[in-house]
Formats: C-alpha cells, sequence, structure tokens
C-alpha cells in the first residue's frame, strides 16, 4: 500500500508542475497592448471594416472670433421727410417726371436715378439750398455737377448737362432755382437724347461726395 500511494502522490505532483510550466509558458507568450482612448460608438450606427474610427468634435468657435456681419445703415428718414427739393429743370411740371429709379441700365446696372427730359438748352435750376462741390467730366455723365445740401448729408447730382451757368465754380454756394448748368446729351446720353439725368445720395462723409446710398428723387419731386 505504501508503494501505490507514493506513486499516486508523485502522479499528483508531477500534474501540478506541468500545469505551472504550461501557464509560465502562456504568460510570456501573450503581448502587452496598451490603452487607448475610443470614441463612443452608437451601438445603432454598424461600423464597417477598415472604416477608421471618428475624429472627436472640432471646437466651435467663439461668439468673439466670428466676425460680425456688415450692417447696411438705411437712409435717415428724418433727412429725406424734411427735405424740400423744387423740380431741377426749367417748366418741368410734376405730372410729366417719369419714375426712372430702377430701370435696367447696361453692364446689369441700375439706373439709381431719374431722367428729366428737356430742349437742349433748357436752364438747369440748383434743386435745393446747398454748395457746389465738383465739377466733373465723366465718361458716362459727360458734363456734371455734385451739389453739397444744406444739412451736409446729402449729395445731389446733375449729369449729361450741355454747360454750365457763367461763373460757377467748385465752392459757390448757391440758392434754391437758381441756374447752375443747362440741359444737354453728354456723356453716354446719346445724341438728341437732351435730358437731365438727376440723383440724390446720402453720405456719411461729403468728402466721399461720389460715396453714398442712392434715394429715389421721384417722390421728393412729385409730391
Amino acid at each position: 500500500m505504501g508503494t501505490v500511494r507514493l506513486r499516486i502522490l508523485l502522479s499528483v505532483l508531477f500534474l501540478v508542475i506541468v500545469s505551472i510550466v504550461s501557464i509560465a509558458i502562456n504568460f510570456r507568450m501573450t503581448p502587452v497592448v496598451p490603452a487607448i482612448d475610443v470614441p463612443s460608438i452608437s451601438p445603432n450606427e454598424p461600423v464597417a471594416i477598415g472604416t477608421p474610427l471618428p475624429d472627436t468634435d472640432p471646437v466651435a468657435p467663439s461668439a468673439a472670433e466670428i466676425p460680425a456681419a456688415p450692417v447696411t445703415e438705411p437712409p435717415d428718414s428724418n433727412v429725406v421727410s424734411t427735405v424740400n427739393l423744387i423740380i431741377p429743370v426749367a417748366g418741368v411740371r410734376s405730372d410729366q417726371l417719369i419714375d426712372t429709379f430702377d430701370d435696367a441700365r447696361s453692364e446689369g446696372r441700375v439706373h439709381d436715378a431719374i431722367d428729366i427730359p428737356a430742349p437742349a438748352g433748357t436752364p438747369v435750376l440748383a434743386a435745393v439750398d446747398g454748395r457746389i462741390l465738383k465739377l466733373f467730366q465723366s465718361e458716362r455723365g459727360g458734363t456734371t455737377i455734385y451739389q453739397l445740401g444744406p444739412d451736409q448729408k446729402m449729395v445731389f447730382y446733375y449729369a449729361h448737362l450741355s454747360g454750365y451757368a457763367p461763373g460757377l465754380s467748385e465752392g459757390n454756394n448757391v440758392r434754391q432755382g437758381e441756374v447752375i448748368a443747362y440741359v444737354g446729351d453728354t456723356g453716354n446720353a446719346g445724341p438728341g437724347n437732351y435730358h437731365l439725368h438727376f440723383s440724390i445720395a446720402i453720405v456719411s462723409d461729403p468728402k466721399r461726395y461720389w460715396d453714398g446710398t442712392n434715394i429715389n428723387p421721384y417722390p421728393l419731386l412729385h409730391r
């Protein structure tokens, strides 16, 4: 019996040693994988084999980093409502005026003015009291006048003139109704198409008399 017990004990000891050796070999052969952060993926969203893991969401810029959209200032309604104009062509009545402010022009432009037909040489009158800012020869407008109104906010533009009134010069102060020029067909008006091109612009800086927001003269002349 002693011999049988000894054989059983040796067999058990052999099995224990084999198991320990097997565990040690497996532990040494298993590579250690470093931990990585994997973004959470919706369980309902399948990920195909070979599909890269989604990137993290970009950080939205703060409100201070987003440039503000430019704001276009509307014409000053108080300035427009108080202006008192006369029709700037001698002998023309308000019922003869035609609203051409929104009419299309060449190169995709909008007219932004009204045309007042009249015979060649008809006197052009100052629509308001004001100062002559610029006498200018323009390719499109021909012989032109820029006049600043008394409020220093409105510029009146007269174009296609045949000529200026005698003695008119830049810096002159003129009175409403004073003759400042004569109707013509200069610039791109076309030969024989005698009329006054008349526009009004609200400007923020009178020194930039050419850069303003055009308003329709027709309602101001037709009331």
